[in-house]
């Protein structure tokens, strides 16, 4: 079929009366399917059952340094955890904290602290006129949300191919001194699966703030998470980096294993510079006398080194591609050529990034949501929730099956389809009044 944008209005409308036969079709299905999170399917989850098995009730339960993992103390981590995450990052273990379950709340704590008690001495945020954030888009929406809820001021800066578009990011960084940080999640991105350059890594760590206590909030979420062995993406490791180019403080680095082993029960942590984990553990001593230890030790005893993450994440692959590979042939298939539509075909991560004709991601998400898929809301990949294009929809193929996602695919092209057509009548409409 020929791109819909050189159909005549003839062959638009014949198109649109078949769309329309096939939307109500699809209506009286009753489907009820789920692209809307990234969330690891049941199948996923019950690879970590061995976690349960790594301790019980006649387990030794000293760490390395001969910490009983069931009292109080090693405020920082166990050291093994701590070596764990460290390679995950590819960083040394002296640079790592390792917290609670969840990298989000490492973040948000970092921001709270930041607006309350300043940044290595700095004024803090809340006595500040104004407190600004670069933020990546299309981008993580609970980034977004986090710094929307404190008051900070969002600043889109454009994705690219390669990574934020750097020039603007230099630009405001060292022009304006409200700018104190920037959200990044730097390999397969959420949503579309961009790995940053070597370049762009180097331009990070080379930046040159107006604002001492400027940081860059390195959201390592999908580090080891691929979806073929063959082909993958590397990340230039960006803590060294930062000290290569005179600024070991700049960055703050987080991952978890929320996506490795269970997402509510797993382990987060954050590497940073000797003087920003200083500054940390100010405040994290009167927060907490220490994370879970317990569950830092059976994560580390069960995976015992990165070789066995990685290993490990082999079989999380073997789960997931299979849906990837469904939706991108879907895509391929229905929408090929059509000139209606583009997407990314990430080699890692959880997600995949459509872009839809300008002014139609919200109205397709809402015909899915009328034939029973829910996808995430248009928008949201934006600060405010507000795509300037209304172009972007993130699609999360990881919690349905494959055949799901395959039907859900259908549902949602057809609604891509449907959408683009009558968008091309109204504007024709609009260029003969």
């Amino acid at each position: 079929m020929k791109a819909y944008s050189m159909m005549t209005k003839k062959e638009l409308m014949a198109q649109k009366a078949e769309l329309d036969r096939q939307f109500a079709d699809a209506k009286r299905k009753g489907l009820q399917l789920d692209m809307s999170r990234g969330k690891p399917e049941p199948a996923q989850l019950d690879m970590g059952m061995g976690l349960l098995d790594a301790l019980n009730s006649d387990s030794d339960m000293m760490s390395m340094e001969g910490m009983d993992t069931r009292n109080y103390g090693l405020l920082t981590g166990i050291t093994e955890a701590k070596h764990l995450m460290a390679d995950v990052m590819d960083v040394s273990a002296e640079n790592v904290i390792v917290f609670g379950n969840s990298s989000l709340s490492i973040m948000y704590d970092m921001i709270s602290r930041s607006v309350t008690h300043g940044v290595l001495g700095s004024t803090p945020w809340c006595k500040l006129d104004k407190v600004k954030f670069l933020c990546p888009a299309p981008g993580y929406d609970r980034h977004f949300a986090i710094t929307q809820h404190f008051g900070i001021e969002m600043i889109v800066i454009p994705m690219t191919a390669t990574g934020p578009d750097m020039d603007l990011v230099e630009k405001y960084v060292s022009e304006d001194e409200a700018v104190k940080g920037i959200w990044c999640v730097p390999k397969y991105s959420n949503p579309q699966g961009i790995t940053y350059s070597d370049e762009t890594v180097r331009r990070f760590a080379a930046l040159k703030p107006a604002a001492k206590d400027f940081r860059i909030y390195w959201d390592n979420a999908y580090a080891v998470h691929h979806l073929y062995e063959d082909k993958q993406d590397t990340l230039l490791e960006i803590l060294s980096e930062c000290e290569k180019a005179g600024n070991p403080d700049i960055v703050y680095e987080f991952c978890s294993t929320s996506k490795i082993s269970f997402s509510g029960a797993g382990i987060a942590a954050m590497a940073t510079s000797a003087a920003n984990l200083e500054d940390v553990k100010k405040t994290l001593t009167l927060r907490t006398i220490g994370y879970d230890k317990v569950n830092q030790l059976r994560h580390a005893r069960f995976f015992k080194n990165l070789e066995g993450m990685r290993n490990h994440m082999k079989k999380h692959a073997a789960i997931i591609r299979p849906k990837f590979e469904a939706v991108l042939s879907v895509l391929e298939e229905e929408l090929g050529g059509l000139g209606i539509g583009e997407w990314t075909k990430p080699l890692g991560g959880y997600f995949i990034s459509f872009e839809a004709m300008e002014g139609c991601a919200k109205e397709i998400v809402a015909k899915c949501k009328e034939l029973g898929v829910v996808l995430t809301g248009a928008g949201a990949t934006f600060p405010y929730g507000k795509d300037p294009k209304d172009s972007n929809i993130r699609i999360a193929p990881t919690y349905p099956t494959a055949e799901e996602m395959a039907e859900a695919t259908d549902v949602f092209v057809l609604c891509v389809k449907l959408v683009s057509v009558e968008k091309l009548l109204q504007d024709a409409v609009a260029e003969t009044a």
